[in-house]
């Protein structure tokens, strides 16, 4: 199959000149593929063109200049095309989600994911009648500030990132005022989350993550309160490997290494006990065309969670029965330390559930900082390719208006995405090689 064909076409001269860095358009075969759930051929034109338009218009994708665009090119008037447009996102009943599985079909085909990984979206705002807008975490700040916070998951494989599925979070305010509630169009079975409910709420419904052989989830944000994490994991049976917070208490499982008897420590404490058996891993640095070889050190120990109320790193979501929870979260995790710059600074900590965490020798460890790695990846696609097809641009007010635009907005990054990949194994393989060798340097 020619995978760049089936995937999207060069624009013609009259795009290209106005967008050269975006010259993918979607193929007729592509559009046939995704929009299949949608049962009228006006509706199947409509998302057409707002794809084709989130690719093609210059500058902010809203939906004027996605119509002015689409106008353009159909001879239409373009007051009527944007009105048409504005109630196909915005007002129309059509599902999204029928559209996201066969995304994730399609960007699978293509190139199958290694892992999911989840990491948040901030959408800054300076009003507050758009969907979700509060005052909230900006995760990637370290701060609060005023907008939307959502959830993605991303299919990742060694050389393309893609968007498959979306969650936004709701603030209270959002739910608990009616008339905010019925302007928005917020589903009656919405509910109010903490950002580790969202961020295993987005993991847990992506599309294709029960197909076998299962790909592991990636969760790109330390979770505020690892045990509930942890244990609706092992109760979906979802393999996990997640950042933490270098203050996230543990305790030290393998008899053999330092801390042992020590109790409940901190991460990073049980980290530094092993800077003496960190050893070198050399890896590709990421980016088409990188050559560049690069070295990290590495340690890793098995690790338990302590006894709840042994520390803030324990605490659970809310209040908890003193009779076990069934299934409990798994009694031992790999702890791993990556250490760049020369092991100056401080490392990067991960925990990874037991599927994904055999006895520790550096090979296994190799494969787990290989999934860690892909948060890169897909935050390098992010904004090199998201921000450029409009992931932040909706600017209408409705949840299902937002839901839908992610969607399609979504579509047109994995248009781009892999059509680069495409391009770039037929011409060198700039990216072919996996992001961490296999094994670690001696």
């Amino acid at each position: 199959m020619n995978t760049r064909a089936s995937i999207g076409r060069r624009a013609t001269s009259r795009h290209a000149g106005r967008l050269p860095e975006l010259p993918d358009l979607p193929s007729e075969e592509l559009c046939a593929a995704l929009f299949a759930s949608l049962p009228r051929a006006d509706q199947r034109l409509k998302a057409r063109q707002y794809l084709s338009g989130l690719l093609a218009v210059p500058g902010r994708k809203s939906i004027r200049n996605i119509a002015a665009l689409a106008a353009r090119d159909a001879h239409a008037d373009e007051s009527a095309v944007e009105q048409s447009l504005h109630h196909f996102i915005s007002s129309s009943t059509w599902d999204w989600a029928p559209i996201r599985t066969a995304l994730a079909a399609r960007a699978g085909a293509v190139q199958p994911p290694l892992a999911w990984v989840v990491r948040p979206l901030f959408i800054a705002k300076a009003g507050e009648h758009s969907v979700g807008v509060a005052r909230q975490p900006a995760p990637e700040r370290g701060q609060e500030l005023n907008g939307q916070l959502a959830f993605g998951a991303w299919a990742v494989g060694d050389t393309v990132s893609v968007p498959v599925q979306w969650r936004l979070r709701l603030p209270e305010l959002w739910l608990t005022d009616p008339r905010r509630r019925r302007r928005a169009e917020i589903p009656a079975g919405a509910e109010a989350e903490s950002l580790d409910e969202c961020a295993t709420a987005t993991a847990l419904s992506v599309p294709g993550l029960w197909q076998t052989p299962a790909r592991p989830v990636v969760l790109d944000l330390p979770p505020e309160h690892l045990h509930g994490v942890l244990r609706d994991f092992a109760k979906a049976r979802v393999p996990l490997l997640t950042r933490v917070r270098g203050t996230t208490r543990l305790t030290a499982a393998d008899r053999a290494l330092p801390g042992y008897r020590a109790g409940a420590a901190p991460a990073h404490q049980i980290m530094e006990s092993l800077r003496g058996l960190r050893r070198p891993l050399s890896w590709r640095g990421p980016g088409a065309g990188s050559t560049a070889r690069r070295t990290s050190l590495v340690a890793a120990v098995r690790v338990r969670l302590p006894q709840r109320g042994s520390g803030a790193g324990s605490r659970t979501r809310a209040a908890v029965p003193l009779v076990p929870l069934v299934p409990q979260p798994p009694s031992e995790l790999l702890l791993v330390g990556e250490w760049q710059d020369g092991g100056k600074a401080s490392p990067d900590l991960w925990l990874a559930s037991p599927s994904l965490a055999p006895a520790p020798a550096f090979s296994s460890v190799g494969e787990l900082l290989r999934l860690a790695r892909l948060t890169r990846r897909v935050a390098r696609d992010e904004e090199r390719i998201g921000e450029r097809v409009g992931m932040r641009d909706f600017e209408g007010r409705s949840f299902n208006g937002w839901h839908r635009h992610m969607t399609l907005a979504s579509a047109a990054h994995a248009v781009s995405a892999l059509a680069t990949a495409a391009d770039a194994r037929a011409g060198a393989g700039d990216e072919s090689e996996p992001l961490y060798s296999r094994g670690l340097s001696a």
